[in-house]
């Protein structure tokens, strides 16, 4: 695959901000907006891993819906089906 095929798979029509990976199954970010949620996620997720230390069930209670909520969003946002792939 050259540079170019993967420059326009990796390209979301406008009001989507992700776009199905290539391998495997989900989606990847290919706008700021994207990449935006994602740092998000990761942010948030640490902030409630680094104050509900030692608060197992409750980290586990906080940490559940922030990640179901992200996928439902990066479902929404999705410039394809969410399925398998194998490349090509």
């Amino acid at each position: 695959m050259s540079v170019r095929e993967m420059r326009e798979w990796y390209r979301a029509r406008p009001g989507y901000w992700f776009r199905p990976k290539r391998y495997g199954w989900g989606a990847t970010p290919v706008t700021w907006q994207g990449w935006a949620a994602t740092f998000a996620l990761i942010a948030s997720a640490v902030l409630i891993g680094s104050y509900a230390q030692g608060l197992g069930m409750i980290r586990f209670a906080l940490l559940v819906p922030l990640v179901l909520g992200f996928l439902l969003l990066c479902r929404a946002k999705t410039d394809g089906e969410w399925r398998w792939r194998w490349g090509g």
